[in-house]
């Protein structure tokens, strides 16, 4: 056992992990050292400095999770989760990482649920799961449905859903299927209360970080010239799966504040357009409510 005097201060060795991830241009490099010494240590973020010191054991394996994080690997895929709203999912390589700025979108589609019971969701290009987990954790009396279609994040969406399962959650129904497919989920036409999407929505050829680069899959990230190749799909499918009253929010990148919601203010039948600013102050999501 370590003797107290070689015990080093934990403080110390997070603030120069920090140190290294900034000058390898890590966006966050102070909370990623964080949640890696928390991952080390097993306990979460908010209890280190409930830990002064640690032994010289804790400081070698955090700088070899440094080092893996500095060589741009994704913090998500050294931890094997991510965080949205009161539940954590499962990540690693072949299905998109989610954002905290998608937790804007889930809040907003629980406020839009408030006051109708047993609701019917669909969340498309639904990948981890995020979203449409979330929903059915903090509204068990849902019904959710869960699109993808790419095999790969569909098998970590299975993952993860048996994981809520067990952990007491209401099973959702996951389907394999195109979100620009006309023809997909007819039976729900004119009944769903609401519809969310995480959709790939970057124009091709934008430079992007090497996270999403090099570990993202690219058809989840990139959508055509503009970045609405899916997103005029998803727009469609929603007024025609919305009940009156229903709503949908879709996420987007910064430079479509005007092109998305002017997609959805096309749509005779929604009303209410409205775009919101991430916690940065970019546009990040539009949504529009089904007339009626």
């Amino acid at each position: 056992m370590s003797s107290t005097m070689n015990r080093q201060p934990l403080r110390l060795a997070v603030s120069e992990a920090a140190k290294i991830l900034a000058e390898a241009g890590v966006d966050s490099p102070r909370v990623d050292a964080e949640y890696l010494a928390a991952h080390v240590l097993g306990v979460e973020r908010g209890r280190l400095p409930l830990i002064p010191l640690v032994d010289p054991s804790v400081i070698d394996q955090l700088h070899k999770l440094v080092r893996v994080r500095a060589s741009r690997i994704p913090l998500q895929h050294i931890l094997g989760w991510a965080p949205m709203g009161a539940i954590s999912v499962e990540v690693g390589p072949g299905v998109f990482v989610p954002r905290p700025e998608t937790e804007l979108l889930m809040e907003w589609g629980l406020k839009a649920l408030a006051g109708v019971s047993s609701p019917v969701v669909v969340d498309l290009c639904t990948g981890t799961g995020a979203l449409a987990l979330s929903i059915a954790a903090a509204r068990p009396d849902a019904v959710v449905h869960a699109v993808e279609i790419d095999p790969q994040a569909l098998a970590w969406t299975r993952r993860n859903a048996d994981a809520r399962v067990a952990a007491g959650d209401t099973p959702i129904k996951l389907h394999f299927g195109d979100a620009t497919d006309p023809s997909l989920l007819s039976d729900l036409d004119g009944q769903v209360d609401l519809v969310v999407c995480n959709p790939p929505y970057v124009p091709e050829g934008t430079p992007v970080q090497p996270e999403v680069g090099e570990h993202d899959p690219h058809h989840a990230v990139f959508s055509g010239a503009d970045g609405l190749d899916v997103i005029r799909h998803v727009v469609w499918a929603a007024a025609r799966w919305l009940k009156p009253g229903g709503s949908v929010g879709i996420e987007h990148d910064d430079t479509q504040g005007e092109s998305v919601p002017a997609l959805l203010a096309a749509r005779r039948v929604l009303t209410d357009v409205a775009d919101h600013a991430d916690l940065a102050g970019r546009p990040r999501f539009a949504t529009a409510r089904r007339v009626g």
